[in-house]
């Protein structure tokens, strides 16, 4: 599951008009489990950080909501992505990325990988094992963590695995919250020989309310992202202050996401479980202070 797709032959040279405005990208942030760019990190830095992100939120929604042939709209993106290293993107978040790209020298491999991530979701609509969906993983939330940490310029072939893992994890998360919204798409991220261990049908995906059955995946899910995440500490164990701050923020927003997902007993269908600021605040104090003293808490 790890190769990726024949490459695009079609390329748009021009913006296609139905795309979203910067505005309505960027917006989306606040609705993020983690926060994007803390206001603990310098405004510079919050810059940078946005530009990778409105990158990664315009490829998913390309891949997911965009009208026409999305296939066609991810093979602009990718020729616009190297008309953006090369200072003549036309997007504006295209255009914004550029200073970004050429300040901390960025190889385009990663957000290559994110396109790719939404390519394979247009033609693979479900995922044998677990392996195989952490395969897609590296595709559609690895590569941002890498980018993060070479805008800090603190990435390591050692920094970048344990920043897979944060990646995945947070991944997972959303997997389980938004079991309705993707098999609505017909797109089951579950491991189906997770979904057939526990004898839950994906009958059971389309339905009102949670059953035990898959109340029992999505906590042996949560178990998994929870392992994942927790590869947060002994990765800001080796980070300067502002770095710290930011994986440990993404981390503290998963957790606080699962923290939501368990109180409500794993009742993903009949409601949307959202982080609390509060225990997102809880679990960054939490993991800046394990980073800091060595302690896993």
């Amino acid at each position: 599951m790890n190769a990726l797709l024949p490459a695009p032959e079609r390329t748009i040279t021009s913006t296609p008009v139905a795309l979203p405005s910067t505005e309505s990208v960027l917006g989306q942030a606040a609705d993020e489990n983690f926060p994007v760019a803390l206001r603990l990190l310098s405004r510079t830095v919050r810059g940078h950080l946005l530009a990778v992100y409105g990158f990664a939120r315009l490829a998913d929604d390309i891949g997911d909501e965009a009208e026409g042939d999305r296939l066609e709209l991810l093979d602009w993106l990718a020729a616009e992505l190297d008309r953006a290293a090369r200072g003549v993107a036309t997007h504006p978040l295209l255009a914004r990325l550029t200073p970004t790209i050429r300040q901390f020298d960025l190889p385009l491999d990663p957000f290559e990988r994110l396109i790719e991530a939404n390519r394979r979701d247009q033609v693979v609509r479900r995922y044998q094992t677990f392996d195989d969906l952490i395969g897609y993983c590296l595709l559609s939330a690895a590569p941002v963590g890498e980018l993060v940490l070479r805008i800090f310029e603190v990435s390591s072939p050692d920094r970048i695995a344990l920043s897979d893992d944060v990646c995945n994890g947070l991944q997972i998360v959303e997997h389980i919250q938004d079991v309705a919204e993707d098999v609505a798409r017909d797109r089951v991220y579950l491991p189906q020989s997770d979904l057939s261990s526990f004898g839950c049908t994906e009958a059971e995906l389309r339905a009102p309310r949670t059953s035990p059955a898959l109340r029992a995946v999505l906590r042996y899910e949560a178990g998994r992202a929870r392992r994942l995440l927790g590869s947060v500490v002994p990765l800001a164990r080796q980070l300067p202050f502002q770095p710290r701050i930011a994986v440990c923020g993404f981390a503290a927003g998963g957790l606080a996401a699962l923290d939501a997902v368990e109180r409500a007993g794993y009742e993903v269908l009949a409601r949307r479980c959202r982080p609390r600021p509060l225990r997102l605040a809880l679990h960054l104090g939490r993991t800046g202070l394990a980073a800091s003293t060595g302690r896993a808490r």
